[in-house]
């Protein structure tokens, strides 16, 4: 047997394309070769209409690489634009704003450059400083928790039980499984909070002593977010200190200790400003039967550390320090508005999938211009004003509403 499509020896060399004088750059260029020998040879016309094509292949060619070269080169500029704008920001927020801090934070020119963003090297700082430390935390009393929360994993680990009752040893036993799966969880990209990565132990210290210091909170899902945002911005016990004040704000102690009614309240103050900058949002969430818990609460639990860029969720915090939790609803409003026309053409189940899932990348500058353009005013009342007054509707109600006495 032999093989019959073994090619003959006796093939013509001008028929064999390794013998070409010209080798096409690309499969481009074959448009402008002559057909082989044993074909007919192309006319002129069709030659001259291959050519033809062929600039034209190329112009466009160049031209999409113009126009990605232009590209690269309007966002270097931007970069660079942007990097001087943090180094500029940098010089006045150390040498001018940080040093008169108490007189400096409320004035216009600082509101301005705070809402810009703040430059990483002094974020950490800032963030210490709007927070406060009405708690009077120092970093001796962290240690002090913190070298309980060891005693307490290390008896738990050795006895099974911590020498409680068994309700509060349940308790601790769930808060530890809970924050060790929490970690786990903790932007799983960074990969730098997950076990044998560089913060782990850092942030499992952290979590481990706030649930000493406040054991009538405890550990709640969510938190490790923010201790895990902390703790790259600030040194440990600074953290600690920031972490513990930050719970301690009235919008994240109700939200940690699930003050079902209060959260009420928050949802129907975010409604209220809600249905005044997107009616017609609102009206479609309204038929649809979405409610502001599906969305709103792993928003505000993590500070919308979980569902925005890092880098998006820290310029959040930025202003979030500045103007308090008014600025959490703001922008939850903020993030309605920029997806506004997507949300409209959805159904529940696609809206709920969507706002607890945002896309990866949300552009910066787009939402804080939804933010920007999103008022907190109904009826000539700010948040606070709309907040307390639903505040006081609940009070009437608990006041007016009949006792029952047993007989």
């Amino acid at each position: 047997m032999f093989n019959s499509h073994k090619p003959s020896p006796s093939l013509p060399a001008q028929g064999q394309r390794k013998n070409l004088e010209f080798e096409p750059l690309s499969t481009t260029a074959l448009i402008l070769e002559d057909r082989p020998a044993n074909l007919p040879a192309k006319s002129e016309e069709e030659a001259q209409r291959h050519r033809q094509e062929y600039d034209e292949m190329v112009a466009e060619a160049k031209k999409r690489e113009l126009k990605e070269a232009q590209k690269k080169k309007k966002q270097m500029k931007e970069r660079f634009k942007q990097e001087e704008s943090i180094a500029n920001a940098m010089v006045v927020w150390n040498n001018e704003i940080l040093p008169n801090w108490e007189s400096m934070r409320g004035t216009r020119r600082v509101r301005d450059l705070w809402w810009q963003g703040l430059p990483p090297n002094v974020r950490g700082k800032v963030w210490s400083l709007a927070i406060g430390n009405e708690l009077n935390i120092t970093s001796d009393l962290y240690e002090i928790f913190l070298s309980r929360a060891k005693e307490r994993w290390k008896s738990f680990r050795e006895t099974g039980s911590e020498m409680e009752s068994d309700a509060d040893s349940a308790d601790r036993e769930s808060s530890l499984d809970l924050i060790k799966l929490d970690i786990s969880r903790t932007f799983p990209p960074l990969f730098i909070f997950q076990k044998g990565g560089p913060y782990h132990d850092l942030l499992h210290s952290l979590l481990g002593a706030y649930t000493c210091y406040r054991p009538d909170v405890g550990y709640v899902q969510g938190m490790s977010f923010i201790a895990a945002v902390l703790i790259l911005n600030l040194e440990e016990a600074d953290a600690f200190i920031a972490f513990a004040n930050l719970l301690n704000k009235p919008c994240q102690m109700v939200f940690f200790r699930v003050d079902h009614e209060l959260m009420l309240k928050y949802f129907a103050a975010f409604e209220v400003f809600f249905e005044e900058n997107l009616p017609r949002l609102f009206n479609h969430f309204k038929s649809s039967n979405l409610t502001p818990d599906l969305y709103l609460i792993d928003w505000i639990f993590t500070l919308y550390t979980k569902s925005l860029p890092l880098d998006v969720a820290c310029r959040v915090w930025d202003v979030f320090c500045r103007d308090g939790e008014e600025f959490l609803f703001r922008t939850g409003l903020g993030i309605l508005r920029l997806y506004e026309e997507v949300l409209l053409q959805m159904d529940f189940i696609h809206i709920a999938q969507f706002l607890t899932r945002l896309p990866e990348d949300m552009p910066s500058e787009r939402l804080f211009s939804c933010i920007a353009n999103t008022q907190m005013i109904s009826g000539n009342r700010k948040w606070i004003q709309v907040f307390n007054a639903l505040l006081k509707d609940k009070e009437m109600e608990k006041s007016s509403s009949p006792t029952v006495k047993n007989s």
